[in-house]
């Protein structure tokens, strides 16, 4: 699938952060990276809205293009790298023009590969191409290439992975300072480790493209991004990383992935004890369990320049080398139909439950009644203090629970008078993560 050992002709659309250093690395390190790859990785075009921006480095031999399309159109590009982003318009049209083409296809699009993967998969078998997106998940880890590759012999149990840096500093700080959602969401923003339009982030849509990725190579079948289930974290308040700590639990946005199942991605108590627990900032974190391996845990950076950048450049050493392989690790008639194989949600589980109420007599017996016609049973019950007449916080675990029943409770309980604000429910996970 690669050509003779005569150099690669390389071509990228995107020259924000990753884009730049991926094109720094190539030329900086020309010589380390041929010798890597077996041969020279070449930089012939470029495509970016401003031309006039200093990337720090030089663009002398290398032609420009305002449109991206341009550049699948060139007889002598063997491998377009996109960093674009966005999972339709520009990106999407570039990626099924190059594989078209038979050129190599290298993105960091994670949403463009959860929505559009099985079709680019199978351009790139059709045309005798590669798809590789080693970026598009987990950053700086090597979670495509472990998973695709180096536990290709296992059977996959699980995938659980920490997958959205900005949700993880968001809610470590939270829990270590003791500030509400948006003051600490308005930090992050300041530092650069959430946009100033936050929400594909903090509502874990970004995170779920991930799982829908590694949920594919996992379990073999097509991604499908519809198929996951997915909450966010904007419900989470400081309250609620107290009564976490005081019950042994620390909260994370946590995503889980197991055979046949709807992969969900979820604010969840972890045991203090997990080892996902113990991964915060902007780290991003993914565990494998697999047969015969058992636990398999990587930990690293997961955006950024350098972080993706890595990933990039591990993917054109790759094809290269001729070590490009299959997108998904199977041809893709090989890879089932997400609808034929899922069986729902998975196992019932225990849950935290904090209900806003107004401090008064009788909460307990109409929140507890609720709880009961839906077979819903308490596990335990804290609430710190009171104060008559104003508005407390009531804490709840509760034995294993369907998903579906216990929605149907908090619905009913957000509808009395005696509920201010909307309840908050977060699975606990403890089989999920045992290895």
């Amino acid at each position: 699938m690669t050509k003779a050992k005569s150099g690669l002709k390389i071509a990228i659309a995107g020259l924000g952060v990753v884009g730049s250093e991926v094109a720094r690395q190539l030329i900086n390190r020309h010589s380390d990276l041929a010798t890597a790859a077996g041969q020279s990785l070449d930089i012939v075009a470029v495509s970016a809205r401003d031309r006039s921006a200093d990337r720090a480095f030089s663009l002398d031999g290398i032609d420009w293009y305002d449109d991206a399309a341009q550049l699948a159109t060139r007889d002598d590009v063997d491998i377009i790298v996109e960093m674009i982003g966005g999972s339709e318009g520009v990106a999407l049209d570039l990626a099924r023009a190059s594989l078209s083409s038979g050129k190599h296809f290298v993105t960091a699009n994670k949403a463009m590969i959860a929505h559009h993967g099985t079709e680019l998969a199978t351009l790139a078998e059709a045309n005798n191409a590669h798809l590789m997106f080693e970026a598009a998940v987990a950053g700086g880890i090597p979670a495509v290439k472990t998973l695709r590759e180096g536990l290709a012999g296992n059977q996959i149990n699980r995938v659980a992975g920490i997958l959205n840096g900005t949700c993880n500093y968001i809610l470590s700080t939270m829990e270590t300072t003791g500030r509400d959602f948006d003051e600490v969401l308005a930090d992050a923003q300041r530092l650069g480790y959430a946009e100033a339009e936050p929400s594909f982030d903090v509502d874990g849509i970004d995170a779920a493209h991930k799982l829908t990725i590694l949920a594919a190579i996992a379990f073999g079948h097509q991604p499908d991004f519809n198929a996951v289930s997915i909450q966010g974290i904007r419900d989470v308040s400081s309250v609620d990383f107290a009564y976490a700590n005081q019950l042994g639990f620390r909260i994370k946005l946590v995503g889980v992935a197991e055979p046949g199942l709807m992969p969900r991605m979820q604010t969840c108590l972890l045991p203090l004890s997990s080892q996902l627990a113990k991964v915060n900032g902007v780290l991003n974190a993914v565990e494998f369990h697999g047969t015969p391996v058992g636990s398999v845990l990587a930990v690293g950076p997961g955006a950024g320049g350098g972080a993706t950048s890595s990933a990039v450049l591990s993917d054109l050493i790759d094809i290269a080398a001729g070590r490009g392989g299959l997108a998904f690790g199977k041809p893709i008639n090989q890879l089932a139909d997400f609808s034929t194989v899922k069986n729902g949600a998975g196992p019932d589980k225990p849950f935290y439950v904090r209900l806003m109420v107004v401090d008064q007599p009788g909460v307990l017996a109409t929140v507890t009644a609720i709880l009961q016609k839906h077979d819903i049973s308490i596990e335990g019950l804290l609430q710190q203090g009171r104060a008559p007449g104003d508005v407390v916080a009531l804490v709840m675990t509760t034995h294993e629970t369907p998903v579906a029943s216990l929605k149907k409770a908090l619905d009913e309980m957000e509808d009395l008078p005696i509920v201010k604000v909307k309840p908050v429910a977060m699975p606990i996970l403890l089989a999920d993560l045992e290895g």
